[in-house]
């Protein structure tokens, strides 16, 4: 038999009871992950380079901190699982056009940026960005040194993707010495099996060595990434993996749920010859892994982080100033990220800008002087009123429409009235209790978090619940 949800309405005293697998067969749909709002779907082209450097020129910028990013594509093998913008080469020489083309992009872009603003946040993401090597990457941080207020405080939050089979003692010494102090390493899964199907083979031993040394070396805070949903895994080899996960300790873990859309990435195609796990067991596998952190101390986050509590992003969660972005979770609740390379994403305060997604596109465009603006997506008052609410779900699993009406001199009853009524559902399914015009996510709920967001997008209908645009929500 399968389990039951159960919740107390917060409008009435009716018990509802639904089994799992309804709730499942009802709400396995395709949906955004909500990393930003309007989702990346919606991003239009139309926008010129002209266009763009007129307003980030015009921009009013408030003198508030800044959040940089930077995009690196290379990696020297393909994993399969992967569905980020990537370019597998084992050729080092790209590396250098490369760099000279960041070089370029931060040159127009700084020259829009008012020089007092500080760097609170700088995060380097890929790809692989550990393919540059140490003298790429000192070029880099140079550069952005000269054209950007470096933050030298503590609290400062500057992070560095690393794939632990493309490191050493050495790179990771250069990247403290440079002033990164946190580390995201890519774990995914330690069972052999797992790491073979998706052909990323990193044994624990290695990333052992790597944890001591970025301990050793002073790093504030230290990131795994975690897949569940992968072929051949179990609960059996995912408890074995949070065995050494936890031997480990990190500070943080993203435990992201493996959105399989050969459609739109051809290497998960290789990963189609194995039996992809149901719904339900992803589930199964999600609760485990849940269970497991929470005993071992960690804090919740939103759709799929945990912190210890000591944290910055678990102390950011208490004190309310927690931000879902590209990246995930920060501790920082920034105005604006201007990104730098290939398929990039600038968030500003109404605006966002996306690069070109094409590395030849992107490298043509900053050779002829130009910034390689490829989508955009200019925000509507709609668009931040519905920001707002998406966001304040999938960081606090909560949200006061009534503040949020005060903040927007809106209505909430009859500017939500359409939301409202749709939600009776998710609350009658347990998914959500509503008391006045405060919507608070129950524990079922969260699993379900992406569909309740959903209820939110004013998108979600014009691209339709099973748009191959979108994974599947569970």
């Amino acid at each position: 038999m399968m389990p039951t949800a159960t919740t107390a309405s917060g409008r009435a005293a009716q018990r509802s009871t639904v089994p799992l697998d309804k709730l499942i067969k009802k709400y396995d749909v395709r949906g955004a992950r909500y990393t930003s709002y309007p989702p990346a779907t919606q991003f239009q082209t139309g926008m010129t380079a002209e266009q763009y450097v007129d307003y980030l020129g015009g921009r009013e910028q408030k003198f508030a901190p800044l959040s940089l990013y930077i995009h690196v594509p290379f990696c020297r093998d393909i994993c399969y699982y992967c569905a980020c913008n990537k370019v597998v080469t084992r050729d080092p020489a790209v590396a250098a056009d490369y760099v000279k083309a960041l070089v370029r992009e931060i040159d127009i872009k700084s020259a829009s940026c008012d020089a007092a603003r500080v760097v609170q946040q700088l995060h380097i993401g890929g790809g692989t960005p550990t393919f540059l090597d140490r003298h790429e990457l000192m070029q880099l941080v140079h550069i952005l040194a000269t054209r950007f207020q470096l933050s030298d405080s503590d609290s400062r939050d500057y992070a560095v993707e690393i794939d632990p089979r493309t490191v050493d003692e050495e790179m990771l010494a250069l990247l403290a010495g440079v002033g990164f102090n946190r580390i995201s390493m890519g774990i995914q899964d330690f069972d052999a099996d797992v790491q073979a199907a998706i052909n990323r083979f990193q044994p624990f031993e290695t990333v052992e060595q790597h944890v001591t040394t970025v301990r050793a070396l002073g790093f504030r805070s230290l990131n795994f990434d975690l897949i569940y949903g992968l072929p051949l895994q179990t609960i059996e080899t995912v408890r074995q993996t949070l065995k050494r996960v936890l031997q480990l300790a990190p500070d943080r873990i993203a435990v992201y749920n493996y959105a399989h859309l050969p459609e739109r990435f051809p290497s998960q195609r290789a990963l189609s010859r194995y039996p992809m796990p149901t719904a339900a067991e992803k589930l199964e596998l999600q609760h485990f892994v849940r269970q497991h952190l929470l005993a071992a101390g960690y804090v919740n986050i939103g759709l799929d982080h945990y912190a210890l509590p000591d944290d910055d992003l678990a102390l950011a969660f208490q004190q309310g100033h927690l931000q879902r972005n590209f990246q995930g979770y920060s501790a920082f609740d920034f105005e604006e990220t201007i990104g730098f390379g290939v398929s990039a994403i600038s968030s500003h305060c109404n605006y966002f800008v996306q690069n070109v997604v094409e590395l030849d596109a992107y490298q043509r465009a900053l050779l002829d002087d130009r910034l390689p603006v490829g989508r955009s997506c200019l925000l509507t008052r709609d668009d931040l009123i519905r920001r707002d609410v998406i966001m304040a779900l999938c960081c606090y699993l909560r949200v006061n429409l009534s503040q949020l009406g005060h903040r927007y001199d809106v209505n909430p009853a009859s500017y939500f009235a359409k939301e409202l009524q749709g939600l009776e559902s998710l609350e009658g399914d347990g998914l959500l209790r509503i008391k006045g015009h405060i919507l608070i996510v129950t524990p079922l709920g969260r699993d379900f978090l992406r569909n309740i967001c959903r209820v939110f997008d004013s998108y979600a209908d014009s691209t339709g619940a099973h748009s191959v645009q979108f994974s599947k929500t569970l």
